[in-house]
């Protein structure tokens, strides 16, 4: 949970520059915030938080909420009693922190870092500190994806909630249920106000130095979805002039709402990250290849992209 906060403390230092300070809102849409539990010694179960809100402000200050009532077991009278015993009926539980925003401003789009932050829990009249590193990727000019680089360890002792979790073990004859748990976050946030507005300037596609031929070759496992003609859609779109357009937004094509609504513009940064990891870069993508594993495939393959797009 805490990470949770974290995360939205290095979000909004990603997007904002020292020139184009502004606010982030966090957007429940793709956001997610999962923790794992083991009982019997044998039984691991993941749950979740889908009641998500929270903001950033200019000067670094982060407050998310995280609704209670909205933990998903998938079980409904687990989700009764977690909010009835752990949390007490507390409703909510909130995540506070300040960060310095001049570690991560200089990100473009398309570009990650990873940066170490501190946060605070309050759950249930108990406030918990934490420092995890966090995974921050520039999606677009008006959003940045934040998420857990490895998996934070809670302990239900120091989070106020071992009492809540003995009456859990009671009520369901369960010989032990684990109290140190696991939690991962994945934050997406977008600017505020009217920069949001604000078309973003044009993007300067910069030369790709990789060889083409070779990345002809590589564009052969591409070609049975997609195709470097015009409005050619097949299983997937068309990669006619792909480097320097936006993500999702070419007419003919039925896109995928993650990918149509990332705000990513395809530069040689977001592609070799998108290429190497589609699902990761852009969860929830109906692209099925599982990505290039090769730094030197993916450079040689826009090379070639780009080549044919001057041709």
């Amino acid at each position: 949970m805490k990470l949770l906060l974290k995360a939205v403390t290095i979000a909004s230092a990603i997007v904002a520059t020292p020139v184009l300070a502004t606010s982030w809102t966090l957007t429940p849409e793709g956001s997610h915030l999962a923790y794992g539990t083991i009982k019997k010694d044998s039984v691991g179960e993941v749950n979740s938080f889908t009641g998500l809100s929270g903001h950033v402000t200019p000067e670094g200050k982060a407050e998310i909420e995280i609704d209670l009532s909205s933990v998903e077991t998938n079980i409904d009278i687990r989700n009764e009693r977690m909010i009835e015993h752990v949390f007490r009926k507390a409703g909510s539980a909130s995540l506070t922190a300040e960060f310095d925003m001049a570690e991560v401003s200089g990100l473009g789009v398309g570009e990650t870092t990873t940066v170490y932050a501190d946060a605070v829990l309050s759950l249930v009249g108990t406030n918990v500190s934490f420092e995890a590193e966090m995974f921050v990727a520039r999606l677009s000019e008006t959003q940045v994806m934040v998420s857990t680089n490895d998996m934070v360890f809670i302990s239900t002792e120091d989070a106020g909630v071992n009492a809540g979790v003995d009456k859990l073990m009671e009520l369901a004859s369960l010989p032990g249920i684990t109290r140190t748990v696991p939690v991962t976050a994945r934050l997406i946030f977008d600017m505020d106000g009217e920069q949001a507005a604000v078309d973003p300037a044009p993007v300067a596609v910069a030369a790709v130095t990789g060889d083409v031929k070779a990345g002809k070759k590589v564009f052969r496992k591409c070609s049975a979805c997609h195709k470097l003609d015009q409005d050619r859609h097949t299983v997937g779109p068309s990669l006619h002039g792909i480097i320097g357009a936006s993500a999702g937004q070419v007419d003919g094509f039925r896109y995928s709402a993650p990918l149509k609504e990332s705000g990513i513009v395809w530069t040689t940064e977001t592609l070799t990250a998108f290429l190497s990891d589609p699902r990761g870069t852009i969860p929830g993508n109906k692209m099925q290849f599982p990505g290039l594993k090769k730094d030197e495939d993916i450079t040689n393959l826009l090379a070639y992209l780009q080549s044919e797009a001057q041709g």
